[in-house]
């Protein structure tokens, strides 16, 4: 089986790798600087298209263009994989304006390049069945088990009213933190520690991935609502706390 991914950038190079290490991988990236990852055929645009199953790795933001580009070049029976971290706004699009006879099947692969860096053992990625038949699924669903993934299967409303509580609020939290240039320090707790490591895997994520994550997840607006609250509540406390005065004073 010839296995496609489009777009070789941060992710899609990891995920082209690590697909290559079970699958024959073709990769392609518009970008021409990108790099090849190891064990991937760097194939043209045109030539993509000679697989049966497409991964894409493109950002959020360029789903709408990618998918018009390439939705008179597929070949029926294909199956397209995208693997964004929202998944209502890239299913929708693919649902519109991808062929009827072309097979569909979000995914989010909830790790990256720093999270997966020793192995992807045991690491959750989502799968939202949509327009595929059962056998696609099933095999699919084996082959990521094989490569140690855990299974999460939910609708796309589902993961994206979950996710903007999970991995949009670390990565929100994360590009805050880095504003407040905070740094390693010879007395900083374990609970110190975990927040610069927050830091350094969110901010290590392209800054267009931060914007895609809070425009396009539907539920991410409420998510900063409640952090803002949140914020404004234990401030009146602690001013409430500091207008009674030192009270063992």
């Amino acid at each position: 089986m010839r296995i496609g991914v489009y777009g070789l950038g941060r992710f899609g190079a990891f995920w082209a790798g690590l697909l290559a290490e079970t699958f024959n991988v073709y990769g392609y990236s518009r970008n021409p600087d990108r790099l090849t990852p190891k064990g991937v055929n760097r194939v043209s645009f045109d030539e993509l298209f000679d697989c049966q199953v497409l991964f894409l790795c493109n950002a959020i933001s360029s789903m709408e263009e990618v998918l018009k580009d390439i939705s008179g070049h597929l070949q029926p029976g294909t199956l397209v994989v995208d693997s964004c971290s929202v998944k209502v706004y890239p299913i929708n699009l693919m649902k519109a304006i991808l062929p009827e006879e072309v097979g569909i099947l979000g995914t989010h692969p909830m790790f990256g390049p720093d999270s997966a860096k020793i192995s992807v053992e045991g690491l959750p990625i989502v799968l939202c069945a949509e327009r595929l038949r059962d056998e696609q699924y099933v095999y699919w669903k084996d082959r990521f088990r094989a490569m140690g993934l855990v299974i999460q299967e939910m609708t796309a409303d589902e993961h994206d009213r979950e996710a903007a509580y999970t991995q949009g609020i670390t990565h929100f939290i994360g590009r805050t933190l880095n504003e407040m240039n905070l740094h390693p320090s010879a007395i900083g707790t374990a609970g110190y520690s975990g927040l610069l490591d927050i830091i350094k895997q969110t901010c290590n994520d392209p800054w267009q991935l931060f914007i895609d994550l809070q425009k396009y997840n539907p539920y991410t607006s409420d998510m900063r609502d409640d952090l803002h609250h949140g914020l404004e509540k234990m401030l009146n406390t602690f001013d409430s706390i500091e207008s009674l005065g030192d009270l063992d004073g």
